[in-house]
């Protein structure tokens, strides 16, 4: 079974972020194929309420993936039941988050790293599921590709469909090189979908890491936080404009809005205030402008922080700008 189209560009599952509002920001941009927020399964199999709004699907999202997080077989058994009951076009089961907080209690990068107990796990979710399973690791060495590839040869006798490869090992978090040739043997090894994952902050970024994996598919993480419009430059390429100043406040201003009418006012701008910053950075905003964020409790304070941002934009950006042309996340004069 084919899990994605060729060339897809998936949205990734990004704790904290990839909520209902943030995946509509994403699909204005012209992302089809996302996840929701990672779920972790003993909070999904004991009730938890928070928990369970991660499930929210909106009705007009046409295709949206699940995770879960774990390493307790009977809370992964649980919570595969669980999501039975939900509309989601996958099950994926995470063996890459580097997290301290994942990685304290045994699961992600580190469950990943042993590899027998993690496609047991993993085996407990595909015998249950009525959708299709995946699951996404990270490269297990930087020079020796055999163990990652073993973990993705087993996945795939376990009934993976696809498996998402993280190019970093687990110490390395969300920097430093991407190793490209170990996502490739991992492909090279096995008959599934192998999407390639790690470093996409543009178009430059996309194609490398698709030529050098050969993967015919990319997944977007951190690339994607502030910056939606990835999806149209990947998508548009040549014919790719980046936003004005006015069109980054006006995709701000209905990001924050739809945060706030999902959470209720209090909430939202807890939330709201990191969504805003990701939006700002490497973006020529200066710093005492940023520090402001941090004061955002209210609607009337957004605005009038809005404004803000659509006026008090340093004119060195420009000039910095005309030296990186093709800088990751830059912006256009109106």
């Amino acid at each position: 079974m084919t899990i994605y189209p060729a060339d897809s560009v998936i949205l990734a599952p990004l704790s904290g972020y990839t909520d209902l509002p943030y995946r509509h920001s994403a699909r204005r941009h012209g992302c089809r194929m996302a996840f929701a927020e990672m779920v972790d399964a003993g909070s999904l199999a004991f009730g938890n309420k928070r928990t369970r709004t991660y499930l929210d699907r909106g009705s007009d999202e046409d295709w949206l993936g699940v995770q879960l997080v774990g390493c307790e077989a009977e809370h992964i058994a649980e919570s595969a039941r669980i999501l039975n009951d939900y509309r989601f076009d996958v099950i994926d089961f995470n063996l890459g988050c580097p997290a301290p907080k994942v990685a304290k209690k045994g699961a992600g990068a580190v469950l990943g790293a042993n590899i027998d107990k993690a496609v047991k796990l993993f085996s407990i979710i595909a015998g249950i599921s009525r959708m299709p399973v995946s699951a996404k690791i990270r490269i297990l060495n930087e020079t020796d590709p055999a163990s990652t590839v073993e973990i993705v040869k087993k996945l795939e006798s376990a009934g993976a469909s696809a498996v998402t490869i993280h190019g970093r090992i687990k110490e390395s978090f969300y920097s430093g090189q991407v190793f490209h040739d170990v996502i490739a043997a991992a492909r090279q090894a096995v008959k599934i979908q192998v999407i390639a994952n790690g470093g996409i902050m543009d178009v430059s970024s996309h194609d490398a890491i698709r030529k050098a994996t050969g993967c015919e598919c990319v997944m977007v993480a951190r690339g994607a936080m502030g910056n939606p419009w990835i999806f149209d430059e990947i998508a548009m390429r040549e014919q790719y404009q980046p936003p004005t100043i006015q069109e980054l406040c006006a995709e701000i201003e209905l990001h924050v809005l739809e945060t706030i009418d999902y959470y209720g006012e209090e909430l939202a701008m807890k939330v709201s205030r990191k969504l805003i910053l990701d939006y700002m950075r490497g973006r020529g905003f200066p710093g005492g402008l940023k520090a402001e964020v941090s004061f955002l409790h209210k609607k009337e304070d957004f605005y009038t922080y809005l404004d803000k941002i659509r006026t008090e934009h340093t004119e060195r950006y420009w000039h910095w700008l005309e030296k990186f042309p093709l800088a990751e996340r830059r912006l256009r004069r109106a």
